[in-house]
């Protein structure tokens, strides 16, 4: 069966990430898979070439609409035949799929990775094309995805056909993702500190949904009170040269006491030297670094958007976006655990990523949509 997925860009991100896991499991003896990025290869492209799956870029501009483009990737469907495309957000989704209708494919998937289209923490181009999809989700796609519950109900308010929609959530490699005591170590030589210094980490892309602001702000709070934890802060933007961030870091008085990585190949290594691990963020459908952390058996703070709650669960603490004191508070009462009591709150999170969302999981669950898709057999939607 071929597949075709269609994404708006290939840069670090969670939507880039989940579909490299995706393509790194899935059957190929059944599906052949393609994948074209209308803008870039960026750096996940390269990693996706890796597996063996083409991967193509369109060359397109960000937000801006070349038809001759558009036309060149009408042309690469056509030319593919696939029995399905799917596109990976908004701009993917409405030129993708369009793309995919006027070339002649039976069925056309969606993929929503969003559940806040707040005027201060989206561009004007996404929320205008977020809004133009909802029209056209009553015609172009077969099915609608979705990677958290939230997100779906976010979406059937702005006019998005329910009955199209679906939800399969992130998938974590709990192979990769795990415990490591030799990792704590190792991560705190190269950091320069002692092997039980706490570690607080906030892992992710710079950018203003996931509200560095706010937890640089609380991590203020927290150095006042703890003299001896640290904070690190990795992702694509989160590095030395960012002026804007480094001058939130003085404002806080923070610099002896955070470390910036910028981004990183090696996640599963920083992730599980982690004591605690946050989410700051403002805006989030399923956030891939929770789920990360957990799988690490470290705790995690989070904030009450998306599906983070649910994630989460009874293994970490929970409290409102937008909150620094509450944010600070939460991570000072899992610092002031005893060890043993934080050791067990990390095993039990990393079951109920094992549990509930383990990759090997969600892959079957996307191979099981594309089968019914083929057959005719059209899941249930929410």
């Amino acid at each position: 069966m071929k597949v075709l997925f269609i994404i708006t860009n290939l840069l670090t991100g969670g939507a880039e990430m989940m579909l490299l896991k995706l393509l790194s499991r899935i059957d190929r003896s059944h599906f052949q898979c393609r994948v074209i990025s209308l803008v870039s290869l960026g750096t996940i492209g390269p990693r996706i070439e890796a597996t063996g799956i083409p991967v193509l870029e369109i060359g397109m501009q960000p937000g801006w609409v070349d038809m001759t483009r558009w036309l060149h990737l009408v042309k690469e469907i056509h030319a593919f035949k696939p029995a399905i495309v799917q596109t990976w957000m908004y701009h993917a989704n409405l030129l993708g799929g369009a793309a995919a209708k006027l070339a002649g494919t039976p069925h056309v998937v969606w993929n929503l990775r969003h559940c806040n289209l707040d005027p201060s923490l989206n561009k004007l181009h996404t929320r205008l094309t977020a809004r133009f999809c909802a029209g056209l989700s009553h015609w172009i796609p077969t099915r609608i995805l979705s990677n958290s519950g939230v997100s779906a109900e976010v979406h059937q308010l702005l006019g998005y056909d329910g009955r199209r929609m679906l939800i399969i959530p992130n998938g974590f490699e709990i192979d990769r993702f795990k415990p490591d005591i030799a990792s704590r170590v190792a991560f705190r030589n190269e950091l320069g500190l002692t092997p039980h210094t706490p570690l607080i980490g906030l892992m992710g892309r710079y950018d203003a949904q996931k509200n560095h602001a706010g937890f640089l702000r609380a991590a203020a709070i927290i150095a006042r009170e703890r003299s001896d934890v640290r904070f690190v802060l990795c992702g694509r933007g989160v590095d030395v040269h960012n002026r804007q961030l480094a001058s939130i870091i003085g404002d806080n008085g923070l610099e002896r006491r955070l470390h910036l990585l910028g981004e990183r190949s090696d996640m599963q290594f920083v992730t599980a030297a982690l004591d605690i691990a946050c989410s700051s963020s403002l805006g989030e459908a399923f956030p891939n670094t929770v789920g990360e952390a957990m799988a690490c058996g470290v705790p995690c703070v989070v904030t009450d958007v998306g599906d983070s709650a649910v994630i989460v669960g009874n293994t970490g603490s929970v409290v409102p976006p937008r909150d620094d004191r509450a944010f600070a508070r939460a991570v000072l009462g899992l610092l002031d655990m005893p060890e043993k009591e934080r050791r067990d709150l990390g095993a039990r999170a990393r079951q109920r990523i094992v549990d509930n969302y383990s990759l090997d999981h969600v892959v079957r669950e996307y191979e099981m949509l594309y089968e019914s898709l083929v057959q005719g057999k059209l899941r249930c939607a929410v």
